[in-house]
């Protein structure tokens, strides 16, 4: 592997001066940009925004597909000075309303459809929203030259779920992103001869980061929306691609395809994250793609990238999240505050640059994950205590344990169980409500409900609830099951036993 880059974080926005003119930078429908192209269209976007939302520092919320703005707004809305807060496309009504409320925009630039779908009082009332389709035909002139932002002011806001409440903002400085996107262009060793297919929503960090760490090693990125499966199977031989990022979910769905020679001969590497590959995962992926290399990968939101495993491991430790990424310290502590000896279990603990600045206005969480670095640290400062329960073994492999905390994490997403039970409730069907993940082979987990109807018409509750949810949640966010209960079981404090329910309802 190629010696590190200088550490020195820049701008974000810089990213995109990396390429050479003429090579392509974005292939977008067939449609190519080249890296001046790219460059023209980033500067002037940034000159838009300024214009439009002149306040330094104010929110700038997308919700849209992947196309030209979606693109290039990581870049644009930094370089004029704003935050931007990617809003996740498959979202409903309600959550964007959380969003938009919470981080304060002042602008969202949405497709027509989506934001047909908006009612009365879900835009603040000091926020515009625009169709994101009209604004390239208002760009023109020489745009914005590049940054010269403090890399430790804000450029993003990525909202996430916890394990309880509706979803909260990671705040991202330039410095993590920035030094993210260095951190995996160099793990990977990404040239500018590099196809990187982005299928991965451009609203989760893992999937932003595919076009900033391609475009800082001058390669080409591939956006796309899939429908089916197979879509993947025939961008990768359109297009030549080199570097395929998926969660596992989509791992089994690609795996169940057939895989051509023209879509395969081109690959260079495979990437994971968004939940752990499994053995059988590992070996068909082997299987499919002999000549490619495996990274799996381990990340939480709260710090970007954590660990990945060199592919030249996979084979002897196909299941092990690797040892520490570029930038990072990673240590595993045990709940006496001390550095867990070889083979015993701890937390995970991410200390270094690429830990993000708290909670967007929410102290109280923030100060729950966000804590002192322990003593133990060579970084210092603040730190990630991830609440993932890990293993690491006498070669300084670490292997994944567990959840601390209730999440469900399903098909890549993490997913608050209170934002379903509260839908739930919102019905007025249902009197308590417990959302808990079930181990599924296709999702990682799949998401149950378990409810105690309100008043006795449990046939119309049962009849109504799932379209209520249907309507109310994004696909998925939605039950894959519905169990009725009469009674709800207590433990000793008088609250609702969630060990015992899932015990209840395990197949």
């Amino acid at each position: 592997m190629p010696i590190l880059p200088n550490p020195q974080p820049l701008p974000l926005d810089h990213c995109v001066l990396y390429g050479h003119d003429s090579d392509t930078a974005l292939i977008l429908r067939g449609h190519l940009l080249t890296y001046k192209e790219l460059r023209q269209k980033v500067a002037q976007l940034a000159a838009w925004l300024s214009v439009n939302v002149p306040q330094k520092g104010a929110r700038v919320a997308s919700w849209g597909a992947k196309d030209l703005m979606t693109c290039l707004l990581p870049l644009a809305a930094p370089r004029a000075g704003l935050v931007h807060v990617p809003i996740n496309p498959l979202l409903k009504h309600g959550q964007v309303a959380h969003i938009l409320a919470d981080s304060g925009a002042q602008l969202l630039l949405g497709t027509g459809a989506r934001l047909s779908t908006l009612v009365e009082g879900d835009l603040p009332q000091d926020c515009i929203a625009l169709d994101i389709a009209s604004i390239p035909a208002l760009l023109d002139g020489e745009g914005l030259p590049p940054s010269d932002a403090d890399t430790n002011d804000l450029a993003a806001i990525l909202y996430t779920s916890g394990s309880t409440g509706k979803p909260k903002g990671v705040m991202l400085s330039h410095a993590n992103m920035w030094l993210g996107a260095v951190s995996v262009a160099h793990y990977l060793e990404l040239e500018s001869d590099d196809v990187v297919l982005a299928v991965l929503p451009l609203s989760f960090d893992y999937g932003q980061n595919q076009l900033l760490s391609a475009w800082r090693a001058g390669a080409a990125v591939v956006p796309l929306d899939y429908l089916l499966p197979r879509d993947v199977v025939k961008a990768c031989a359109r297009h030549q691609v080199t570097t395929l990022a998926a969660v596992p979910p989509l791992w089994v769905q690609l795996l169940e395809q057939d895989w051509p020679e023209d879509a395969t001969r081109s690959m260079r590497r495979l990437t994971n994250s968004g939940g752990a590959l499994t053995l059988d995962l590992v070996r068909g992926l082997q299987d499919k793609l002999p000549e490619t290399q495996i990274f799996p990968m381990y990340g939480l939101t709260e710090a970007f990238r954590s660990t990945y495993l060199r592919p030249e491991l996979v084979a002897e430790h196909p299941v092990s999240m690797g040892q520490a990424v570029p930038f990072a310290e990673i240590l595993v502590m045990n709940d006496t505050g001390q550095l867990v000896s070889a083979g015993e279990e701890g937390e995970l603990v991410h200390c270094g640059p690429l830990v993000a600045q708290g909670y967007w206005q929410d102290d109280e969480r923030t100060a729950e994950r966000f804590r002192p670095a322990p003593e133990q640290s060579s970084y210092g400062g603040i730190a990630v205590w991830s609440g993932d329960r890990v293993v690491r073994d006498g070669e300084g492999l670490l292997y994944f344990v567990g959840r601390r905390d209730a999440m469900i994490k399903s098909a890549g997403n993490r997913i608050s169980p209170q934002e379903v039970e509260e839908a739930a409730l919102a019905s007025g069907l249902v009197a308590e409500a417990v959302a808990l993940g079930v181990a599924d082979a296709r999702l990682g987990q799949a998401v149950h409900l378990v409810v105690r109807a309100h008043g006795d018409d449990l046939a119309k509750a049962e009849e109504q609830l799932p379209a209520i949810l249907s309507r109310e949640l994004p696909n998925f966010m939605r039950p894959q099951m519905i169990h009725w209960r009469d009674i709800m079981p207590l433990n000793p404090n008088g609250k609702i036993d969630r060990v015992a329910l899932a015990k209840d309802i395990q197949p």
